[in-house]
């Protein structure tokens, strides 16, 4: 009898992606995922009888073996493979076979070769190349997701928002994540061989969002973006250029070298893109008033010279007026029961763990419960939304820098934790998922726990920013804000729109809710930081002595001319955010309280123009309107658009545009998928620097 022989192998593409939630991918291999049945349907020479030996294999890295697990040959009359994959006949009819295979829910996640074996003769076909994932619909996978509307949101959206500004004023930025895009797939395969992950440790989503949280910055390992702060980005592309992650990652596929440059949305918009890609769900959280807390003291001190501006020079800690990293969802085997679910992963490169720029998974009930020593980075994550802020004012005295504390803020850091709401496109604030409400029993509970694993640590700086390390001797802990004997409190407002080219007008609202008479001195300062926190420019100060009695109000105005900061504004590649600081102290008390607000400018709209719904493959026409409503012209505008399925990002010059004029941009748009798709919009100029808008159409 002739030997038996595979001639031909189809993969069934079109039914198991559809099956496997992966028929988004554009690409031309099959992709499944783990723990789930996929057919293949094999041709043979000749009909399959009870003597035929046939097995399917499947191997993953350079050199599969059996010995090693990197080799699965599974035979139909046996039932089980020793590493928990299966395979049974679902039919046969004359030549052909039809074969059902199901992976082991922990399976090595990659790319896996296949290949038919029928006796010594091995048939292995032109494209058997097969990319296995994560499974969040699987119950036995370590990231199943139980319920669907999160898995669409977490898993499958290709578009969301990332949250930034200031808690003052929190807005969106649209953000193309657009994991199922040409090359995405691809890239995040690169990365998961360049990881070099054990075999055994890709099967774990915690050791796979590690090495992720590594090989989205550039630092250690060439990886997929290259973090710049200083405010000069000629060599590449500013990071508030970018509207999503999908050119980062094909460039990055395409010169095997990181691209340039990212700031922490990029990084997380990045990642979030990586780990949904992988099957991982992810979300991008955004933390307002973050501490970067160098020496884990759970302090971040900040210091002013004697008109209250903010010092740059001495401060080895920050606040970020809001940070962004990643949640992602998984069972953490290795960890004590308690700790599943929400994992925060950042490849922001902040501070080097274990020797390199990684940072969690953390996971966030162990931040939320103060169990700060649990694997990974639980301590770092957890002053990043805790500690408190104090404040110095610094007086030269007899030609020497005396320190006087003016206030400490305990309430500040960690404020309105924000991501996108499942199935809508508003804000969800998921603040409490990472701290207990403040001042109930939990919080001080928490507190108490957290603070018996952190205090003896008194490290020295390990920032990529800071410099030389003065080693603070760690305070006692200040757990609760102290009320001031006159009642003073300090608020913060614009009483203007903030339009760039406008005066700003700011005012400090003092009050003084205990009775009696107060004579108070009041500081108050206006400077444009970064969002790190970091002072651009000092725009002007004021200081005014004034009466109050108690239980009474006042408002003090501080107005900024449009000269004193339009420049700075044309000059930085960022958007800065304007800081106004408030020092008050009540001369019959000697009370001290500082307070400080970040807000940032207002822009005119970009609307968007085009039908509701279109029709797969029919062009439609999209227009995008602007019209310059501010006093000053707007310089070397630039219009990015890119809509995910509709077309690929473009870029119009529009050269300058002048107070009261409109500018109107065209382009032709021949969508090529199915579904709710989005149009994302981002302008420009020297002056301004986000303003982003994005409409829905149904195809």
């Amino acid at each position: 009898e002739t030997s038996l022989k595979a001639t031909g192998i189809d993969l069934l593409k079109s039914q198991n992606t559809r099956e496997h939630h992966t028929d988004g991918y554009n690409i031309e291999h099959l992709v499944v995922r783990r723990g789930q049945p996929f057919q293949v349907q094999v041709s043979l020479n000749r009909e399959l009888k009870a003597a035929d030996k046939l097995s399917l294999r499947f191997g993953i890295g350079e050199n599969p073996m059996k010995i090693r697990g990197s080799m699965m040959s599974l035979k139909p009359e046996r039932e089980h493979d020793l590493n928990g994959w299966k395979i049974s006949i679902v039919k046969k009819s004359g030549r052909e076979c039809l074969l059902s295979v199901t992976s082991s829910p922990n399976a090595p996640v990659g790319k896996y070769n296949l290949n038919v074996k029928t006796g010594t003769n091995i048939y292995k076909p032109e494209n058997g190349v097969i990319y296995l994932l994560f499974n969040p619909w699987c119950e036995d996978d370590a990231v199943f997701m139980a319920d669907e509307a999160q898995r669409k949101e977490y898993v499958l959206n290709d578009t969301g928002y990332i949250y930034v500004g200031s808690s003052f004023s929190i807005y969106d930025r649209p953000w193309n994540f657009g994991q199922f895009e040409e090359y995405v797939l691809d890239a995040c395969m690169y990365l998961l061989d360049k990881s070099k992950l054990s075999l055994n440790h890709r099967r774990d989503p915690a050791h796979v969002s590690r090495a992720m949280s590594a090989l989205v910055n550039a630092n250690d390992d060439s990886g997929v973006l290259v973090g710049n702060w200083s405010g000069n980005y000629r060599s590449g592309t500013a990071p508030m250029d970018w509207i999503g992650s999908i050119t980062i990652l094909q460039n990055y596929y395409k010169t095997k070298k990181p691209v340039r440059y990212g700031q922490c949305w990029v990084f997380a918009g990045v990642l979030n893109t990586v780990m949904r890609c992988l099957g991982v769900p992810c979300r991008c959280v955004s933390t307002f008033n973050s501490a970067h807390d160098t020496e884990e003291n759970l302090r971040v001190d900040i210091y002013m010279n004697e008109s209250g501006e903010k010092l740059n020079s001495l401060s080895l800690d920050s606040v970020w007026n809001f940070h962004v990293w990643n949640d992602a969802w998984m069972k953490r085997s290795d960890l004590p029961d308690g700790f599943d679910g929400w994992q925060a992963i950042d490849s922001t490169p902040q501070e080097q763990s274990q020797g390199m720029f990684q940072c969690g998974p953390c996971p966030v009930k162990a931040v939320r419960e103060g169990d700060v020593y649990l694997p990974y980075d639980g301590k770092f994550v957890y002053a990043e939304v805790n500690a408190d802020k104090v404040y110095w004012l610094v007086k030269k005295v007899n030609g020497r820098d005396k320190y006087i504390k003016v206030g400490t803020e305990t309430r500040d850091i960690g404020k309105n934790i924000s991501t996108k709401a499942v199935g809508q496109n508003k804000r969800e604030d998921i603040t409490l998922e990472y701290k207990y409400r403040e001042g109930s029993k939990e919080e001080r509970k928490s507190m108490e726990r957290a603070y018996s694993f952190l205090r003896p640590s008194g490290v020295g700086p390990r920032s990529n920013y800071a410099t030389a390390a003065s080693t603070v001797v760690p305070k006692p802990v200040i757990l609760h804000q102290t009320v001031t004997k006159s009642g003073l409190h300090l608020e913060i407002t614009n009483t203007e729109v903030l339009h760039p080219g406008n005066p700003l007008e700011l005012a400090i609202t003092v009050k003084a809710s205990t009775p009696g008479n107060w004579t108070i001195d009041l500081i108050g300062s206006c400077q444009l930081q970064y969002y790190t926190g970091k002072v651009q420019a000092n725009l002007g100060t004021m200081k005014q002595t004034i009466s109050l009695e108690g239980g009474s109000e006042m408002q003090i105005p501080l107005k900024i001319a449009p000269d004193t900061y339009m420049k700075t504004l044309s000059s930085v590649d960022d958007e800065v955010l304007i800081l106004v600081t408030a020092i008050a102290e009540v001369k019959e008390t000697n009370d001290k309280l500082t307070k400080e607000t970040s807000m940032r400018f207002e822009y005119p709209p970009i609307t968007v123009q085009m039908p509701e719904i279109a029709k797969l493959n029919n062009d439609f026409t999209c227009a995008f309107i602007f019209k310059n409503k501010l006093k000053v012209a707007l310089e070397n505008c630039k219009l990015l658009v890119e809509g995910l399925g509709i077309f690929k990002m473009t870029t119009f010059d529009q050269g300058d545009i002048m107070p009261g004029k409109i500018m109107k941009s065209e382009i032709i748009c021949t969508p090529t998928r199915l579904g709710e798709k989005k149009i994302v919009a981002k302008l420009i100029s020297n002056q301004i620097k986000g303003i982003s808008t994005e409409k829905g159409i149904t195809i």
